[in-house]
């Protein structure tokens, strides 16, 4: 699911990440390949707090340090550090065993039963294996065959609309 350059990123992340208490949820390059953009979406280990301001704050500031230091494009890239946001990246397989229950999006290399985007509940894995909930079957899913999976967010605008709820 990533590029032999951002595992590379994330080989030389990581350390750090660990040390202050961040998991790298993924790193993307995108743009143009003269002045890419470098996206490295962080999240903390701790879930009743999550990312704040001055946790991104923070690593944006060694992350900056750190490719400073690796150099990874000659000439310009623009780094951008966030949360993983509402429809968070699935990376490892420790994802998808964590976020078991919630709706997922899958893409797939190589098509299963004539396709290669499946959107279902995630059931956990199986060894190497995704298990995907798909109208009311159980998908399996080779990891070695995953493209690009992340939670399909959602958001109740009637809780937020609702003066009652606080």
């Amino acid at each position: 699911m990533l590029t032999a350059k951002e595992k590379g990123l994330l080989s030389a992340l990581e350390p750090r990440a660990a040390e202050e208490g961040i998991e790298i949820v993924t790193i993307e390059i995108v743009g143009a390949k003269r002045a890419p953009t470098i996206r490295v979406y962080v999240d903390t280990l701790d879930e009743a707090t999550g990312v704040s301001f001055d946790v991104l704050s923070s690593a944006q500031a060694w992350i900056g340090e750190i490719m400073d230091r690796i150099d990874p494009f000659p000439g310009a890239y623009t780094l951008e550090v966030s949360s993983p946001g509402i429809d968070r990246p699935l990376r490892t397989l420790a994802h998808f065993q964590r976020f078991a229950g919630e709706t997922a999006v899958v893409k797939t290399v190589e098509p299963i039963e004539g396709r290669a985007s499946f959107t279902g509940a995630l059931a956990g894995i199986e060894g190497e294996t995704v298990l995907l909930e798909v109208d009311g079957e159980t998908l399996r899913i080779p990891y070695g065959n995953m493209k690009r999976a992340s939670i399909k967010g959602t958001y109740d605008f009637n809780r937020t609309m609702d003066p009652t709820n606080e």
